[in-house]
């Protein structure tokens, strides 16, 4: 198994547990995080060092990340195991996975590249390199097959952790907020290059609510990698006294707060999926910027707005995710209970479909593939 960030070693821990009810002796090795640790998976390579985030920023780590492919196929094809799955990282995975098919060793993708967001041109590279795709989304297994690919839907697993009510008193408990306080969190991201971008806008962006409304309170989770990054810049920004830094308790948070101020990826759909009215930013260096703009395929970078195919929450990306705008988004949210009711339905409808106990669905998927 290879996940190459955070977000995959999740989905690849949860990925685990299923087969290992259907699989007593399961053995798994590869690249991957703690969470996957936790399970018994042996990591040969921490999925953080296979985190790249933008085109460009990817051409730099290019050859550092290529030696490991490289390495890594070498050992797989000499050990030959009965399987290999690929939790997203679509550019690393399928390179590595065609190798292995063309060797005869069965190659699975867990997580459908977004050919229906940016790069439609990788729907032939996904044909040539993978016997089967396992799909988080419900429309994509119809959009692979007019390509020849077999995709199976096998939901969400965040939608099965995730309460269909979150439990917003228990969460503020546990992280001593006070039950009746209006609650702001900030997720500037979970990757170095995110942290960089978005953490001093949105902390600005936080010093600028606060002016207006200092009742407001502000929680940020992080994990230990990024704290001393996250504690100088609320030094810098002033909001030391402001911000309570949590270590993970991502889920708790979102559960705890009013409104997200949010960094585009899955913590939008994490946050969507707790019911919280959010706003979406987004910055990277500007020639990766470039390079993906001209290969997206859709109006929206945020998958609730994707998966809703409508304009849910704002976003506000590259110059536009400035302090003033990101603030003046942020409490419109709370001055309007009633846009907040309805896109609490909409979420729970989203929810509703996703929920479909991935981990089942998805090692009985696998187990059929293999018979076939």
């Amino acid at each position: 198994m290879v996940a190459a960030e955070r977000s995959g070693d999740q989905l690849a821990a949860l990925l685990l547990q299923g087969m290992r009810q259907r699989w007593s002796g399961l053995q798994a090795s590869g690249i991957g995080g703690p969470l996957m640790q936790a399970q018994g998976f042996v990591a040969h390579h921490s999925c953080d060092e296979l985190t790249v985030r933008g085109l460009v920023e990817g051409l730099w780590a290019y050859r550092r990340i290529s030696a490991i492919r490289r390495r890594y196929a070498a050992d797989l094809l000499r050990e030959r195991p009965d399987l290999y799955l690929g939790v997203d990282a679509s550019d690393f995975n399928l390179p590595l996975e065609r190798q292995l098919n063309r060797a005869g060793i069965p190659a699975i993708q867990l997580v459908c590249p977004s050919i229906w967001a940016w790069r439609p041109g990788r729907v032939h590279a996904i044909r040539r390199s993978v016997r089967h795709v396992l799909c988080l989304f419900p429309f994509e297994p119809e959009l692979l097959a007019r390509h020849g690919i077999a995709g199976t839907f096998v939901g969400h697993p965040v939608a099965d952790l995730i309460a269909l009510e979150p439990d917003q008193a228990g969460a503020r408990q546990r992280l001593g907020l006070d039950p009746e306080a209006t609650v702001v969190a900030l997720l500037p991201g979970s990757r170095v290059a995110e942290i960089a971008a978005l953490a001093m806008p949105f902390l600005h962006a936080a010093r600028l609510m606060a002016q207006q409304r200092p009742q407001l309170r502000f929680v940020l989770p992080t994990h230990e990698g990024l704290r001393p990054t996250l504690e100088q810049a609320l030094r810098t920004t002033g909001m030391v006294a402001r911000v309570q830094l949590v270590l993970g308790q991502a889920h708790t948070v979102q559960a705890a707060c009013d409104v997200a101020l949010v960094a585009s990826g899955t913590a939008t759909l994490e946050c969507a999926l707790h019911k919280r009215p959010m706003v979406i930013a987004y910055r990277m260096q500007w020639l990766s910027w470039w390079v993906a703009n001209q290969q997206r395929r859709t109006p929206w970078i945020g998958l609730p707005n994707i998966l809703c195919q409508q304009s849910l929450v704002p976003e506000l990306l590259q110059q536009q995710a400035q302090p003033e705008a990101l603030a003046r988004a942020t409490l419109a949210w709370l001055d309007d209970p009633a846009a907040v009711a309805r896109l609490r339905q909409r979420f729970t409808d989203m929810h509703l479909q996703l929920r479909q106990d991935m981990p089942a669905r998805a090692s009985h998927a696998i187990a059929q593939i293999l018979q076939a």
